[in-house]
């Protein structure tokens, strides 16, 4: 009999839940099939087959808290297994990490709601939606969080990316975006003011000569924060396909708890959605968080001239304990003073 065992977590964290069998008992596994997934603190994982057999026993059942290396099932490799299916599967079963609206509260295409009568739904919060509650109220409860505020002239970057985009997404297969301009001003600024990209240690203060560049991804399950590694050293190719990457793992539910781990400083885009402004809460332990909003037109003033340009405001929540205000602020103007500078940057070209 061949194993099923819970995947490692990573060095934070000794337990998960079992949300979902994705396999019965006297099914046909295959090499890359998914049998189940679990559900962490921090992320939800699949559990796929290395070997090929039937599932002969399930030793855990959906909702059980289980441990790293548990053995969970029981799968048959000398059992015959028919040849996996070229045709496309049938439905699978519902996976937990989509959090599906009851139907009652839904609408039809017509826009039109199904509720007939006054209702209250009552469902468990995921695993994943109480760590994210935990960790923020942790956050607020232990970080002295201050808020500075700037805002920046995007007209530079947008001619710069309108001047090279095509070059260079045939150069190196992926567009130049907004990302590598904030990560790559970040990362400068945050080697200038040291402090920003350290963080508090008990009594200590963890100073880091590398940026883990952590990038909020918006899933189905809440905001999660998987981390560019050495993001100060990174060419503007190499974090845009990092980003997608990061991003591409996160929403498909392929992240590892090494995605995961560390990060020095983080960056937040609540411009997606529209933010006009915001107060970007941390990402405890680090010590600050940038926080990015919509790009709008705005009067400005410009010698003595009023003109339109795209401005975008800029907000950095940072731990006061550690960072002096004029620290904070020099960091925002100096990431400003870059991101309206944007030709000195190499981007590759």
């Amino acid at each position: 009999m061949f194993e099923i065992k819970v995947p490692s977590l990573g060095e934070s964290e000794n337990e998960a839940t079992l949300i979902t069998w994705l396999k019965d008992v006297g099914d046909d596994i295959h090499v890359d099939d998914i049998i189940a997934e679990i559900e962490s603190d921090k992320i939800t994982m699949e559990i796929t087959a290395t070997e090929s057999g039937v599932l002969s026993e399930q030793l855990a059942a959906e909702e059980d808290t289980v441990e790293p290396e548990q053995v969970i099932g029981l799968m048959d490799t000398s059992a015959s297994v028919a040849s996996k299916p070229t045709v496309t599967p049938p439905p699978e079963k519902p996976s937990a990490k989509q959090e599906s609206t009851p139907k009652s509260m839904a609408q039809m295409d017509d826009g039109t709601n199904t509720m007939s009568e006054r209702e209250v739904i009552r469902q468990p919060m995921s695993r994943v939606r109480k760590r994210i509650a935990t960790h923020l109220k942790h956050a607020q409860n232990t970080a002295a969080i201050l808020t500075t505020f700037n805002e920046v002239n995007m007209q530079p970057i947008m001619t710069m990316r309108k001047q090279y985009q095509d070059d260079f997404t045939a150069q190196f297969g992926v567009k130049l975006g907004f990302m590598s301009f904030f990560t790559k001003a970040c990362a400068l600024a945050c080697a200038e003011f040291p402090t920003v990209n350290a963080y508090i240690d008990g009594e200590d203060v963890l100073y880091h000569n590398y940026i883990d560049m952590g990038i909020a991804v918006s899933t189905d399950n809440g905001l999660i924060v998987p981390v560019l590694r050495d993001a100060g050293i990174k060419s503007f190719a190499e974090i845009e396909q990092g980003i997608i990457d990061l991003a591409t793992k996160a929403r498909d539910g392929g992240l590892t708890p090494d995605d995961l781990q560390g990060g020095t400083f983080a960056i937040t885009n609540g411009g997606i959605f529209g933010s006009m402004l915001s107060t970007p809460i941390l990402n405890t332990p680090q010590s600050a968080i940038l926080g990015m909003h919509t790009i709008t037109q705005r009067a400005v003033v410009e010698g003595e001239n009023i003109v339109a340009r795209p401005m975008m405001y800029l907000a950095l929540s940072y731990d006061h304990r550690l960072i002096d205000g004029k620290d904070a602020v020099q960091f925002l103007v100096r990431v400003k003073a870059l991101l309206e500078t944007p030709e000195q940057f190499d981007i590759g070209l």
